[in-house]
């Protein structure tokens, strides 16, 4: 896999997590995971597009008003993936939540699997 494939999955993971309409988010998580893909972090542990959908929306209506926002550079090799992301307000700029994310891809650059890592949360 090249340092772009790598960009491009972390984009489309960002963009997944981005999508408040249900429909765009469907579209956005098939388009960034595979059909068996899954999710974990401290907080959820999901596998398919639709546990996925569920996780971004319970994220959405916790932190209304926010987006996710990569922070810093993507760094892959051999089909694994990591970054950092904040979440961060439209507001006022402020990032209660940041963490940083390992992810596996598929062939087609597609996430297999995500293990997510929470280093900031709101007090």
């Amino acid at each position: 896999m090249t340092q772009t494939q790598y960009e491009n999955a972390a984009a489309r993971y960002i963009e997944a997590w981005n999508s408040a309409d249900p429909d765009e988010r469907a579209k956005a998580v098939a388009a960034a995971w595979t059909e068996d893909g899954s999710y974990t972090d401290p907080l959820a542990e999901v596998a398919g597009h639709e546990g996925i959908a569920a996780v971004i929306a319970g994220a959405q209506e916790q932190f209304p008003g926010f987006e996710f926002r990569l922070a810093g550079a993507v760094d892959g090799h051999h089909g694994v993936a990591r970054f950092g992301w904040e979440l961060v307000s439209v507001a006022d700029g402020s990032a209660p939540v940041a963490g940083f994310d390992v992810v596996t891809l598929a062939d087609d650059g597609r996430i297999r699997t995500v293990s997510g890592f929470l280093d900031r949360l709101p007090g």
